[in-house]
């Protein structure tokens, strides 16, 4: 409906190498960044941390769309395009741009 294109997207559990690599790494909810905490080295210096933590409305995990009854889908995609927007303030705000 939102005219994403989410037919190349593929999942994959988390390793301790891609705290080498990656500058943000954002988990959905606490059960994640705790997983995420167990593995990561001691001297990572990116942000580690719950995707919606960088949004400002106070939801801090991004709940299951499936139990989110017939407008859950809609619900989550809302939450995840706000803080998206507010992750792309933070990195341009990081590199000097506005």
């Amino acid at each position: 409906q939102r005219g994403y294109d989410l037919s190349d997207l593929r999942a994959r559990q988390a390793v301790r190498g891609d705290f080498n690599q990656f500058d943000y790494i954002l988990a959905m909810d606490k059960q994640n960044l705790s997983d995420l905490r167990a593995i990561c080295p001691v001297d990572y210096s990116g942000y580690l941390g719950l995707f919606l933590d960088l949004a400002s409305d106070g939801i801090r995990e991004v709940p299951d769309p499936y139990y989110g009854g017939p407008d859950g889908f809609d619900h989550v995609l809302d939450l995840v395009e706000g803080a998206s927007f507010s992750l792309l303030q933070r990195i341009r705000n990081e590199l000097g741009r506005s």
